[in-house]
């Protein structure tokens, strides 16, 4: 199922939460929805949910619109809100059950459906326990189950992995990947790496305003800009940065701490210093053990657009 944003506007009093912003998430792809505190992520997948209207703007899922369609939209969508209210004092299977009914599950497919939930969320050695006894982890997979439970189109996921271990990070990974490859997912995580690992694609908001759209590999290369290398010589330190900075294309040496003979080396905008520096190794009889291109990490790219 499709989902398109058009125009979204939310306002509380004179400052706008979510300013104008538009984009497309086409069926099937698993997309990142990036921002710092207060960028507006939590207000847009609420409208999109049809939990808040907008002051402004439209959403559409598959061509319906939040304003005229909200109890067909609410049936195709699954939400984990980011604080993820449970009813405590519930056992997981009768939670799950009461899930299953108030989403119009047929009562002969409930008891399929919360086996299924209880096994693809890892539920099964906790499942007769009641949700106030759990720790935070299975807290977040009994709320990952009920937004799955009536099998929507679209799961739209605030912080999913808050609260899990490495362990159980990599199986909602797993089981986030899985789900992409039949429904649309919208993700939302301040732990980068999981994004990059789970998303075919990226958003970042912040401010109200979507500033990055595309997948990990392209923001990066578009974030980039300048050659950077990491080199390692065997030669006398202060005489090989003073050489490198004193060639053409170089802007910037920075000497490693506690590295003898390694340096970060930033080319010019637009040029590359690996001949140059090729060639100067040659020039000086120094072995060059080591150039290496540095990629720019996506946290470097995270931080330059919300600043």
């Amino acid at each position: 199922m499709s989902i398109i944003v058009e125009n979204l506007t939310k306002k509380y009093g004179e400052q706008k939460a979510v300013n104008d912003i538009s984009f497309e998430i086409k069926t099937g792809e698993v997309v990142g929805f990036l921002g710092p505190n207060g960028a507006g992520k939590s207000t847009t997948m609420k409208i999109i949910t049809c939990f808040m209207a907008p002051s402004s703007g439209d959403v559409k899922l598959d061509g319906h619109s939040i304003h005229t369609d909200q109890e067909l939209i609410k049936k195709k969508i699954g939400y984990l809100p980011e604080n993820n209210p449970l009813y405590q004092d519930m056992p997981i299977v009768d939670y799950l059950r009461f899930s299953a009914e108030v989403q119009g599950v047929e009562k002969n497919l409930i008891p399929g459906r919360i086996g299924e939930m209880i096994e693809k969320c890892g539920l099964d050695q906790e499942k007769h326990k009641n949700i106030n006894e759990l720790s935070k982890g299975y807290r977040q997979r009994v709320g990952l189950a009920q937004a799955m439970i009536h099998d929507p189109e679209v799961l739209i996921l605030d912080e999913p992995t808050t609260g899990l271990d490495p362990n159980q990070i990599v199986e909602i990974r797993k089981l986030i990947k899985e789900l992409g490859k039949e429904k649309t997912v919208i993700l939302s995580s301040h732990i980068l790496s999981e994004v990059e690992a789970t998303c075919d694609r990226i958003l970042i908001i912040n401010r109200g305003r979507i500033v990055a759209d595309g997948t990990s590999d392209t923001l990066r290369s578009q974030a980039q800009g300048q050659e950077l290398l990491k080199i390692n010589i065997e030669a006398e330190a202060a005489k090989v940065e003073k050489a490198i900075l004193e060639l053409s294309s170089v802007e910037k040496v920075t000497s490693l701490n506690g590295k003898e003979g390694w340096f970060n080396v930033q080319s010019k905008p637009d040029m590359s210093s690996r001949k140059e520096i090729f060639d100067l190794c040659v020039k000086n009889k120094w072995y060059l053990m080591e150039m290496s291109g540095l990629e720019t990490r996506l946290e470097d790219v995270f931080q330059k657009l919300t600043k």
